[in-house]
């Protein structure tokens, strides 16, 4: 029988550990803002942009939303970034996607301050993922690592595979599994054998979208299985891309859907901003979780606080 994997309970102990550091900044006059920006009446950007506000206030951050109609035009939205980057109040910006068809999801990044990106998709972000000198991390690979780590099972010197090969989740989570000296592997919709090549993995990552694709036969006896996905069912009902009950009793640990990676996500998101004010005011950039080695950050603040 396998360890389920409580992503609430991880969650609440990660923002436990912000919510006490943003009262220690508090108290020498430092605030912490975040801002997230939501384009149309989409349900379930409603539902997330929520649930970040509700972050927020647990945390003890200043949460700043910006509801803007469907038809706002990509010079509009620019406009509302550009005015965020320069307000000294904002730590952190988010634009939730997906965005409206007629504007241009990688426009819109590129144009948020990297020091600001605390979504890390900007590219200078990914690139300094790519090289291991990091500040900020994408929030559901961060989220995935945590999951992980709470499980006491180190990444150093396991097979990995992680199932899926999206910018947001699936390279990402490669590199961070990289980063602790995991032996990786990706593997997508082109992957030959593919139950085989998971079957061997100590860690398995699936961030495929497809409802209860990985079955028992794609588990190794004993794995780490963290399922990223956020799927319906047959009847409707929220599942992930693991069959849960068909594989619990060979995985050593397994992330339920929900309540596994789904509320890491947003705690991560509230890690990245906290890291984001402790930059902006010139602090340590707070303990070494978030950057790969701990140095300090002052090349980075030369870099990129004042573009």
């Amino acid at each position: 029988m396998s360890r389920i994997i409580d992503g609430k309970a991880v969650s609440a102990q990660v923002k436990e550990r912000i919510k006490a550091e943003t009262a220690k900044l508090k108290e020498q006059g430092v605030e912490v803002g975040l801002a997230v920006v939501i384009v149309g009446d989409d349900p379930a950007s409603k539902v997330y942009v929520r649930n970040k506000k509700k972050a927020c206030e647990e945390v003890g951050f200043n949460s700043y939303e910006y509801a803007m109609p469907a038809e706002t035009t990509e010079q509009e939205l620019l406009e509302l970034v550009n005015k965020l980057n320069a307000d000294e109040k904002v730590d952190g910006i988010l634009v939730q996607l997906p965005l409206p068809k007629h504007l241009d999801d990688k426009v819109i990044i590129n144009n948020i301050r990297p020091d600001k990106d605390v979504d890390a998709f900007h590219p200078i972000n990914v690139g300094h993922i790519m090289i291991g000198d990091y500040s900020f991390l994408p929030c559901t690979p961060a989220g995935v690592m945590e999951l992980i780590h709470s499980t006491g099972v180190e990444v150093k010197g396991k097979k990995c595979v992680v199932i899926g090969r999206s910018n947001i989740v699936g390279k990402p989570m490669a590199m961070l599994l990289l980063h602790e000296n995991g032996t990786v592997a990706i593997c997508h919709s082109k992957t030959q054998n593919l139950p085989q090549v998971c079957s061997q993995a100590d860690i398995l990552v699936a961030a495929v979208g497809k409802p209860k694709i990985i079955t028992a036969d794609y588990i190794k006896e004993g794995a780490v299985v963290i399922d990223v996905g956020m799927d319906r069912d047959e009847n409707g009902k929220l599942c992930g891309d693991v069959d849960f009950e068909n594989c619990k009793d060979k995985a050593g640990f397994i992330s339920p859907v929900p309540g596994g990676v789904g509320p890491m996500t947003i705690a991560m998101l509230m890690q990245n901003t906290l890291t984001a004010a402790k930059l902006h005011k010139g602090l340590s950039g707070g303990t070494d979780e978030g950057t790969s080695d701990g140095k300090d950050r002052n090349v980075w603040n030369k870099l990129f606080l004042h573009t």
